[in-house]
C-alpha cells in the first residue's frame, strides 16, 4: 500500500524569479551569496550539551566560521525538569531548577566562547527551554543561519531505538545545512 505524502513533508523548488500563485516577487535569502562563491555562510550555529562530542564539533565549526568570515551561535537546550508527584496528583514542575540550568549553562557558554573563539569571530549564544532538537531547529530559523554543525553521539542499538537522535531529527526536519561530526 502506498503511503500519501503530507504537504507538510513536500517541498518544491523553483528557480530565482519564479512565481508562486499570483506571487510576483522572488525569494530572498536573508544573506546573499559573496561573489566568487557556490554558497554562502554567514552564520553558523552549534548545539552545545557540554559533552566532549559537542565541543569537538565546535572545533569543526570554528575553521568553516573562518573561512567564510561567518558568526558563530552557540545554543544550549534546559530540558523541562518534571518530577512525578505523589497520590496521584500528577507531575510538578519545579521551574527554579530550569532557572538555575539556564543560568549556569549561560555562564559555560560565555566561558566556552571566551576559551575557544575569542575575538576571532564574531560569537554570541542562546539558552532555550524544551525538546532539545525542536529548540536547536527554531533557533537555526530564529537567527536564520546558513549551517547547524552538530554532534552524533554515537548511541546505537537498544539506547537509540528507545531515545532517538537529536541530531538524525536535526538533519531530517532542519531547512539549512548540516553537517553531523561523529565521535573520534
Amino acid at each position: 500500500m502506498k503511503k500519501k505524502a503530507s504537504s507538510r513533508n513536500v517541498h518544491h523548488v523553483r528557480p530565482p524569479g519564479a512565481r508562486r500563485g499570483r506571487t510576483s516577487r522572488p525569494a530572498v535569502h536573508p544573506h546573499p551569496k559573496p561573489e566568487g562563491t557556490a554558497f554562502g555562510i554567514h552564520a553558523i550555529l552549534v548545539p552545545i550539551d557540554f559533552s566532549v562530542h559537542s565541543k569537538n564539533a565546535l572545533k569543526y565549526a570554528l575553521p568553516l566560521a573562518e573561512k567564510f568570515k561567518a558568526s558563530i551561535r552557540l545554543v544550549y537546550v534546559v530540558e523541562p525538569t518534571v518530577y512525578p508527584a505523589d497520590l496521584g496528583f500528577g507531575q510538578v514542575v519545579l521551574p527554579g531548577v530550569e532557572d538555575e540550568l539556564r543560568e549556569k549553562g549561560g555562564e559555560e557558554l560565555h566561558g566556552l566562547i571566551e576559551r575557544e573563539i575569542g575575538g576571532r569571530l564574531a560569537a554570541s549564544y542562546t539558552v532555550r527551554t524544551g525538546n532539545p532538537y525542536q529548540e536547536i531547529l527554531r533557533e537555526a530559523e530564529d537567527r536564520g543561519v546558513d549551517l547547524i554543525v552538530v554532534a552524533a553521539h554515537g548511541h546505537s542499538g537498544m539506547e537509540h531505538m528507545l531515545f532517538g537522535s537529536t541530531a538524525d531529527r536535526i538533519v531530517r526536519h532542519a531547512h539549512c545545512a548540516v553537517l553531523t561530526v561523529r565521535p573520534e
